[in-house]
């Protein structure tokens, strides 16, 4: 027959064992504090890394700084010239007679010739230049104007039949042409590459 009542747990026969204390449970005799065990000392670790054999090399001491120089001002840099002629040399001067000449040129249509005429005895009885590349401005110019001569009777002539005026008309465009592009050249110290040509030049 089985027996239903509570049953009692057995009593521990040592007084200080205290079953509450195997779950967790505080119990009046872990309160009062038990001796603990000394916890176990580390194992000693390895020793520490030796010293290195190449040690890096100190900073160099910086260099002293005069303190005048910091001061000093920068002289100011040249002006650098205009229009792409950076690295070229400056160019030649050349001699105002053929500026003037040039000029001679480009007055000759409000002045109605009379001022190629005078270009013209200009180029014929002055000193031509020699060196280069007014040389080659020089020819320009004489070519130029004994054309516009030679082209300035024909188109005279040439008026009976009424063509004188359109050949009058481009002798005018065919001077302004050739007497800017010759002062362009010019004043650039060029020379022109095909002085004995038609057209430009």
């Amino acid at each position: 027959m089985t027996d239903t009542g509570d049953r009692q747990p057995p009593k521990d026969p040592t007084p200080d064992h205290d079953p509450d204390d195997l779950v967790g449970f505080a119990s009046p005799a872990s309160l009062a504090g038990r001796p603990r065990a000394p916890e176990p000392r580390p194992a000693p670790g390895p020793d520490p890394d030796p010293a290195p054999l190449f040690a890096p090399p100190e900073p160099a001491a910086p260099e002293p700084v005069d303190a005048r120089a910091a001061f000093e001002p920068t002289p100011p840099a040249a002006p650098e010239p205009a229009f792409g002629r950076r690295d070229r040399e400056p160019a030649p001067e050349a001699p105002m007679g053929l500026y003037a000449i040039y000029a001679l040129i480009l007055f000759a249509v409000p002045t109605l010739g009379v001022s190629a005429v005078v270009g013209l005895l200009a180029i014929l009885f002055g000193d031509a230049p020699t060196e280069e590349p007014f040389a080659s401005h020089h020819l320009y110019q004489r070519r130029t104007l004994w054309t516009a001569a030679i082209a300035a009777v024909v188109g005279v002539i040439l008026i009976v039949i009424n063509l004188g005026v359109f050949v009058l008309f481009v002798l005018v465009g065919w001077l302004v042409i050739r007497g800017a592009w010759g002062v362009f050249l010019l004043t650039r110290g060029r020379p022109v590459p095909n002085p004995r040509g038609w057209w430009v030049g």
